[in-house]
């Protein structure tokens, strides 16, 4: 008979494995990857300075512009399109894809990613799998982009940023970076549709 022996996985760093965790917020589980996806994000900014925020690497925009850029697709898809909401002007001006290179203040982009995801909140909580299946309209018109694949494109896009964010310091010479994903076990795992 083989003897077996148990195999601890190493948990990687991250808000869960940094001492008592507070409450997870349970959503339809598509909002659960959407907000999990954020909190990694939060992860791979952790320790950026203002300095750092504002480098520039061949055609790459700066960490600032991409944190400007993801406040202007939350607000994008989940305040202005289904909501009517424009809650930061300079935002949707500043940040589009598409848009000029600029250098913006690290401290500001993201106190604007802050307020935005915030007041994303109340719409998210109520998302049902038939509310995600609506067509998010596009210039009062109808896009062909349900509300679902919207957060999906949207949680995609993070990580592409993430990764770009980290190359970015890499490039800056940073130590101690995040080198997997956190704890999704934890904070959301898979389950099925309500």
């Amino acid at each position: 008979m083989m003897a077996t022996r148990k195999v601890r996985r190493k948990t990687a760093p991250g808000p869960s494995s940094a001492g008592p965790s507070k409450p997870v917020r349970r959503g339809h589980p598509l909002v659960d990857q959407l907000r999990f996806t954020r909190s990694e994000w939060l992860r791979g900014l952790k320790g950026v300075s203002e300095d750092a925020g504002a480098r520039h690497f061949g055609q790459m925009n700066s960490i600032g512009w991409i944190v400007g850029h993801l406040a202007w697709q939350e607000q994008r898809y989940l305040l202005h399109r289904p909501q009517g909401v424009m809650l930061r002007e300079d935002i949707q001006r500043d940040f589009t894809t598409g848009g000029p290179m600029s250098t913006p203040s690290l401290a500001e982009t993201l106190a604007a990613w802050r307020s935005i995801t915030k007041a994303t909140e109340p719409f998210l909580d109520q998302l049902t799998t038939k509310k995600l299946l609506v067509d998010l309209p596009l210039n009062g018109k109808r896009s062909g982009q349900t509300q679902g694949s919207a957060i999906r494109r949207m949680t995609y896009h993070y990580w592409f940023h993430i990764g770009e964010i980290l190359a970015i310091r890499q490039m800056i010479g940073a130590k101690r970076l995040p080198e997997y994903v956190g704890a999704i076990e934890a904070q959301a795992p898979y389950r099925p549709e309500r």
